[in-house]
């Protein structure tokens, strides 16, 4: 009888086709939810518009359906809550800056009346994920996909993609 760590099993093997990143450890899936032989997973996009969310879907239908009993995957895409870079794992981090991608602090956004807040500097304090350095500038803010920016290194001479913080 399939269980619901067993479909996190499943889950985990499916990478996000823009990053070098499982679905899991980018903090896509909200819920799953088991009744006899049909499975409902809440599914969170990066972005509104996130060109990756059919491929996606269709990934874990078809994953998640070869499992022993299932017969039906509903794979619903949800907003709320929404999704925010505090979902990626340390795991899912430490895979991203190996390819280059930067990801902010963990934290919450600077919001008026706050208690904690959190301003995150579009300067030279955004570290290096190649070298470490802070010698880094904004070269764009629109990146391969809507969730990264682009950055340069002028310690190592090399560019480097970051997540947007939302």
């Amino acid at each position: 009888m399939v269980n619901i760590p067993d479909i996190y099993s499943v889950l985990e093997t499916i990478p996000d086709p823009e990053m070098p990143i499982s679905i899991t450890d980018l903090g896509l899936i909200e819920e799953v939810q088991l009744a006899e032989n049909s499975v409902h997973i809440k599914l969170l996009p990066t972005f509104i518009g996130c060109f990756a969310l059919p491929a996606i879907a269709q990934e874990i239908q078809n994953k998640v359906g070869k499992l022993d009993g299932i017969e039906d995957v509903e794979v619903e895409l949800i907003h709320n809550p929404p999704w925010s870079i505090d979902r990626i794992s340390d795991g899912g981090r430490a895979s991203l800056a190996e390819h280059g991608i930067s990801v902010p602090e963990e934290g919450p956004i600077c919001n008026k009346g706050s208690e904690n807040q959190h301003i995150e500097i579009r300067t030279s304090s955004i570290p290096c994920p190649w070298c470490n350095s802070t010698k880094t500038k904004l070269t764009s803010q629109f990146g391969p996909t809507r969730c990264r920016s682009i950055h340069y290194c002028d310690a190592c001479r090399q560019p480097f993609e970051r997540m947007k913080r939302i």
